[in-house]
């Protein structure tokens, strides 16, 4: 176990490299910068801008100085947010992101697996029929149109919940069900379908005949093989929904990580742009390796050798 949690952390660190690295030298080639002439019409301020910031020295030491400071768990400071350190402003928007991105991942999870279990046990008939339905829905409205729906019935219509911000906890409700609406369809039928195809195993039939419950069947047999195509979906679900939604919190009003992350690409923001992307990508690894841990405990059939 410990050799191939050290291989799987060695993997990850140079996934991590090499996105800082394609992400670094993708970003300097878009043509323009944060102190653009139309930004700042003044030559000599923008050229003193530059130098305060080293966007004068050559790409290459550029990339180096980052790397140094990256290793140091320095992400630099804002170009565009004055006074204010990267990770200073992805301490203070994570937490929003985090919070939603923790409902609504326990909404696709439970919910997920609850409906497609319901509806492979009740295949064809009228609340599988419903329920594909709706995920049919859930999977094919884009977000912003859950959102704008969502908004437009709640909060100006009903009034139930406000239309901007999160400040009382009934303004977490739109955005959660509106982020986890696709994933909470894909889980359903992902569910549905694995569950459906493990049933027509010859094991799950042998169970079935020495007179086992159907409840122990399915929980203790089917279930357990079912969910492996789950989990390697839920493992970065997880990881994109907490990092946030960057049209949702937009609509929302959300000062999360994801309307930072927009707005730092419309603004050239470098530091930022680099600082939240290496931050995705570190979640997104930690949860795929978590995900591969799992599933040793799940089916004991994978060996980590």
């Amino acid at each position: 176990m410990l050799k191939y949690i050290l291989k799987r952390i060695l993997s990850a660190v140079i996934t991590i490299f090499f996105i800082i690295t394609i992400t670094f030298f993708l970003m300097k080639a878009i043509p323009g910068n944060p102190f653009a002439a139309e930004k700042m019409p003044n030559a000599e301020i923008q050229a003193a801008m530059m130098a305060k910031y080293g966007l004068d020295q050559p790409v290459w030491k550029q990339y180096f100085i980052y790397l140094g400071n990256f290793l140091r768990g320095d992400f630099g400071v804002s170009y565009t947010i004055a006074g204010m350190t990267v990770n200073k402003v992805i301490s203070d928007g994570f937490p929003y992101s985090l919070t939603i991105g923790l409902y609504a991942s326990l909404v696709v999870v439970f919910a997920g697996i609850m409906f497609g279990i319901i509806c492979a046990l009740r295949q064809n008939k009228l609340i599988d029929r419903f329920f594909m339905i709706l995920s049919t829905l859930g999977s094919t409205i884009p977000s912003f149109v859950l959102a704008t729906g969502f908004l437009f019935i709640f909060s100006r219509t009903l009034g139930l919940v406000p239309a901007f911000g999160v400040d009382v906890v009934s303004g977490y409700i739109g955005p959660v069900l509106v982020i986890a609406a696709f994933p909470l369809s894909f889980v359903t039928r992902l569910t549905r379908t694995s569950l459906v195809e493990v049933q027509q195993q010859d094991y799950i039939r042998t169970a079935r005949s020495k007179g086992l419950s159907e409840a122990k069947v399915i929980c203790k047999h089917a279930l357990r093989n079912a969910l492996l195509p789950v989990v390697t979906y839920i493992g970065p679900m997880i990881a994109s929904i907490v990092t946030g939604s960057f049209v949702i919190e937009e609509v929302f009003g959300i000062p999360g990580v994801g309307s930072l992350f927009t707005d730092s690409i419309l603004n050239r923001d470098y530091p930022l742009i680099m600082g939240i992307t290496v931050f995705f990508a570190v979640l997104l690894v930690i949860s795929v390796l978590i995900v591969d841990i799992i599933y040793v405990f799940i089916d004991p059939r994978i060996k980590l050798d």
